[in-house]
This record gives structure tokens, sequence and C-alpha cells, in this order.
């Protein structure tokens, strides 16, 4: 009876340390740990909204693959238009009130669409301004929180911090996408929307309490066009940053193709209802979840630059997948394997991409910085959409898939043979 007590004793003491964290751990910073729960939170949310919008287009409003192109080139047009003006005004202001407000602004959005389903007035150019509205909470929200993170993470822990950060996401990939799904199903989409409006309430009531302390730089020769120009020069004169915004901006080109014709795909090509649709996007978090947990040691042991070129060839081949599966079951379980392995791309893609392009940069610098590459990186994203959007009404909804995915390909060859990237073995220190 002893022994048997005792080798209870060190299954328990064995199991604890497994699951207890690394000294060193992100995850025992308090502050960080708030940011955590913050990002888990929107993201559950998110996972409704990730769904529910593109149904509502293509299931209640019948939208077309151009008017889908559209929906989703309205997203990104704020990127376009605003990203660098952001930036300057970014570098002046306290990111963390940004980010709070960029959140609630998302709330009010989506909760106007279940309110114009209610009142029977929903109708596409509400979901084109719903998106724009998305988009450009994102431009700031978005380029304030990854300042954020800086604020509270220290240089050394970044790759960590993005894949941590991650790897809450892709939690909620797995957990959201299934239940958004049912959700959608029992009560509609508009309505289901309503539930990403109390995360993000939620989230923004967190983040209120995160204990940032930035001091602003205080310029009386302050000059909006002059620190406009300082931005983008600084972005211009490093050849890393500028390989970086070429090789994502393609990879962004190809990802909102792809966006665009994944639901129509799913619904019309392969007939699958709300709940199996959110079924397919769970599979997104296995692979987001699987390099999130691995993301950090790859990048140490083959060097940020490599994996992020490793990305790109995992996202390659899932796009290809459906483009070559006939319909049925092989169909969806090509389709499944697609989320999971774009999934895992996409993580590997950025993770990196983020972590060099901030060790790169100086601290008064990152607000213009960031801003310049997300307006470079997501720029290509609005023809991106309305090509794939093109492709899927007059080729196919497969073929659009598969252009993207032979593109991402060649994308991962190209960047490969780019040394600037390929040689980063770890990260650079500011310039």
């Amino acid at each position: 009876m002893k022994l048997t007590q005792e080798a209870q004793g060190s299954a328990w003491a064995a199991l604890r340390a497994r699951l207890s964290l690394a000294p060193d751990d992100l995850l025992r910073d308090a502050q960080y740990r708030r940011l955590f729960c913050s990002v888990l939170i929107a993201s559950l949310g998110a996972q409704v909204t990730i769904l529910a919008l593109p149904l509502t287009a293509a299931l209640l409003l019948k939208a077309t693959p151009t008017q889908m192109g559209w929906l989703t080139a309205m997203e990104v047009l704020p990127f376009a238009l605003l990203s660098l003006p952001a930036g300057v005004w970014l570098d002046r202001v306290r990111k963390l009130p940004v980010v709070v407000g960029g959140e609630l602004t998302v709330a009010l959005v989506v909760s106007s669409v279940a309110a114009a389903w209610w009142l029977g007035v929903l109708a596409m150019p509400w979901m084109y301004g719903a998106a724009f509205l998305i988009g450009l909470s994102s431009v700031l929200g978005g380029s304030a929180s990854q300042i954020v993170l800086m604020q509270v993470v220290s240089r050394e822990k970044l790759v960590q911090a993005y894949a941590r950060n991650a790897l809450a996401s892709s939690g909620a990939e797995i957990l959201g996408p299934g239940v958004a799904g049912m959700l959608i199903r029992a009560v509609g989409a508009p309505v289901a929307l309503l539930l990403d409006a109390l995360a993000l309430f939620f989230s923004a009531a967190i983040l209120r309490g995160l204990g940032v302390r930035e001091t602003l730089p205080q310029r009386t020769d302050a000059s909006f066009a002059r620190d406009l120009r300082e931005g983008m020069g600084f972005v211009r004169s490093q050849r890393l940053l500028v390989a970086l915004a070429l090789a994502v901006g393609v990879w962004q080109l190809c990802q909102h193709a792809a966006l665009v014709v994944q639901v129509l795909y799913a619904t019309r090509t392969l007939g699958l209802s709300e709940q199996g649709v959110g079924l397919c996007y769970a599979a997104l978090g296995l692979g987001t979840v699987s390099a999130g947990s691995l993301g950090d040691r790859i990048s140490q042991r083959h060097g940020p630059g490599p994996t992020m070129v490793m990305g790109f060839a995992v996202c390659a081949l899932g796009w290809l997948l459906p483009a070559v599966a006939p319909a049925g079951t092989a169909g969806v379980v090509a389709f499944a394997l697609m989320m999971v392995l774009t999934g895992a791309g996409g993580v590997l893609v950025f993770i990196n991409f983020l972590a060099m392009r901030q060790a790169v940069t100086p601290q008064p610098l990152q607000g213009r910085m960031t801003a310049t590459m997300r307006w470079l990186i997501l720029l290509p994203g609005v023809p991106g959409a309305l090509i794939g959007g093109w492709i899927g009404e007059h080729v196919s909804l497969a073929a659009t898939l598969g252009a993207v995915g032979l593109t991402a390909a060649l994308l991962a060859a190209l960047s490969w043979r780019a040394t600037v990237i390929r040689s980063v073995r770890e990260l650079p220190t500011p310039a």
C-alpha cells in the first residue's frame, strides 16, 4: 500500500512538473498574463464574426463572388488610405486607449449589423460600411496593440510573446468556430454577432486595467509631414524591412483572394451547412495551435527568416489541396486540411515577421514603422480580394484557390533565394 501511494505521489509530481510553467515563461508575468487573457477573450468573440459576416452575405443576402470580393476589399481599404498618417499620429499619443477604443468601436459595428437585420434594412451596402469601419478600427487599434506588446514584453522575448498570443488565438480558433456554427444555425448569423460584441466589451474592460506607463516625447518642432517622411524613409533604408514588406505583401494578396471564396466554396461547392463550415474552420485552430506551440522552438532552431519562408510553403500546399481534390467527401477533407495548413503557415509567417520588423526598429519610430509596414503589406490585399472574386465568378471557386496556391509556392521559392531573408538566423538589433 505504501509503495502504491508513493507511486501515485510520484505520478502527480511528474504531472505537475509537466504542466508547470518554465521559470522564464511570459505567463508568469502578471501584466503579460492580463494582455494574454484579453487576446483570448477577443479572439473567441472574433470567431463568430469571421463566420457570421460572410455567412450573412452569402446565405441571407445571396452575395455573388464579386460582391464577396468587395466585402473583403472594404475591410482592407482603410489600411491603404490611412495607415501612414495613422502611424505618425500613434507616435504622438498613448497607445493603450487607442486599442481599447478600437475594440469598443468594432463591438458597436457588429451590433449594428444585428440591429439592421432585425429592422429589415440589412443589405450589401450596410455590410460594406460595417467592413470598412472594422478595418478602420484595425488600422488604429491593431497597430497600437503591437506597440503595447513591446511596452509589456522585453525585446528578446518578442517571438515568445507573439507565439503565446498566437496560441491564445489558436485556442479560440479550435473552440470558437464549432460553437459559432451551432449558434449561427440556431439563432441566425446576424444575431450571433452580438456574442462578439459582448466579448469585445469584456476584453476592453480587461485592457483598461493594464499597467502600461508610456512617456511621450516632448517635441516643440513636430511636423506631421516630416514625421511621415521619416517613417517611410526609415523603412526604405532597411533592406530587411523592404524585403519583408515585398514578401508578406504578396502573401497578403494570396490570403485575401482565398478569403473571398472560402465560405462560398464550402457552402456552394461542398454543400456544407453553417455548422459544417464552423467545424471546418475549427481545423484552422488546430493548425495555429500547433504552430503557436512550436513556433518559438522552430524559430530558435532554424532562425526567424527561414521559418517565415517555411510558413509561405505550408500555406501554398494548403491552398492547392482543394483545387485538385474532387467534390464530395474528398473535397471536404481537402478543405479541412487547407484550414489546418494555412492556419499553421500563417502563424509561422507572422510571429517571425512581426518580431523581425520590430526588433530592427528604434523605439521612437515604432508607430511610424508599424503603420508603414502594415500599409505596404495590406495594400495588395485590396486587388487580391477583387481578383479572387473575379476568378471565382468567371472561372470557378476552386480555380481561385489553385491560383493562390501556385502564387504562394512561387513566393516561397523566391523568398528562399533572397539572402536578406534567408540569412536572418537571430533577431536583429535596432538600427
